[in-house]
């Protein structure tokens, strides 16, 4: 099967397109955080959802339909189940904890991937990417600190999230040989809008006028978020703006200062720090190794 053909490849223009996904992914927590204190958690997970598969037939128009044909509806099944819960936890974490902390654990993700590649995906892990899982979980043990006030409801909330979005994303390795990136989106948005729709009548508060406009402009966030970084990758080779989703954390800690008056602490810095710097070396890893198998 040959790779699908890319357009003009700039380096400069997939930075900014993750740089613009990254703000806007972040945005999306301003309204979560905002909208969990006077509504469940279900119906602000409605809302993302409901207002991102809006955005997303606006964008596909007449095209929508061709994008729900999948060879793994499974896999596709599963994954937007684990992308609910994901949610779910994350906006519960968040309302507890500084949205700086919040991110810095989430860069858990691509490392725990990494420590679930060998069993589910058939992927040789070798001793220096173990090495670097292993130090990802100590920065994250520095942020958390066992037995401190900060191992609250907040942070194993995003811990959850964390595994999750862990799974999820082993998952969407797994389909992504058939199914195209706007496939496995749709079926992520439109897994959550179909379930939380049946189950927010019960939880369900009527919003203003401005709540309304909130919910809407989370869940174009989110679909906005998503379109761009799928961008970054197409216009860009994926080592080029890969370490750049890390600008997660520094729009994160403006927004959480900005919106809520939070600080990250000294402890979130150093373990973001010893997160950030074990994500990049498993990155670098995983690119060596496939250069490798290319000679």
């Amino acid at each position: 099967m040959k790779a699908p053909k890319r357009g003009p490849q700039s380096a400069a223009k997939g930075i900014l397109w993750m740089l613009f996904g990254c703000f806007f992914l972040a945005s999306v927590n301003i309204f979560a955080k905002t909208l969990s204190a006077d509504y469940s958690i279900t119906q602000v997970v409605w809302a993302r959802y409901v207002f991102h598969i809006v955005m997303l037939l606006a964008v596909l128009g007449i095209a929508f339909p061709r994008t729900l044909k999948t060879t793994h509806i499974g896999f596709q099944s599963l994954r937007s189940l684990l992308m609910i819960v994901a949610t779910a936890c994350y906006f519960s974490g968040i309302s507890h904890i500084p949205l700086a902390d919040a991110s810095a654990i989430m860069f858990l993700v691509p490392i725990l991937v990494t420590a679930l590649a060998a069993p589910f995906l058939g992927e040789r892990i070798g001793y220096r990417r173990w090495l670097g899982v292993v130090f990802g979980f100590a920065g994250a043990l520095i942020i958390i600190r066992p037995g401190t006030d900060m191992m609250q409801t907040g942070a194993l909330f995003m811990l959850g999230a964390a595994f999750c979005q862990m799974f999820y994303q082993v998952f969407t390795r797994r389909v992504s040989d058939s199914d195209s990136a706007a496939t496995s989106l749709v079926y992520s948005a439109l897994g959550g809008t179909i379930i939380l729709s049946v189950v927010v009548p019960f939880v369900w508060i009527q919003p203003s006028l401005i709540e309304w406009g909130m919910m809407a402009m989370m869940g174009t966030s989110a679909g906005i978020g998503h379109f761009a970084m799928i961008k970054a990758y197409q216009v860009a080779p994926a080592p080029t703006v890969a370490p750049y989703f890390y600008s997660h954390l520094i729009w994160s800690t403006i927004f959480g200062y900005s919106f809520f008056a939070t600080v990250p602490s000294i402890w979130t810095l150093s373990g973001a720090a010893v997160i950030v710097t074990s994500g990049l070396y498993i990155y670098h890893r995983e690119q060596l190794r496939k250069r490798e198998q290319a000679q």
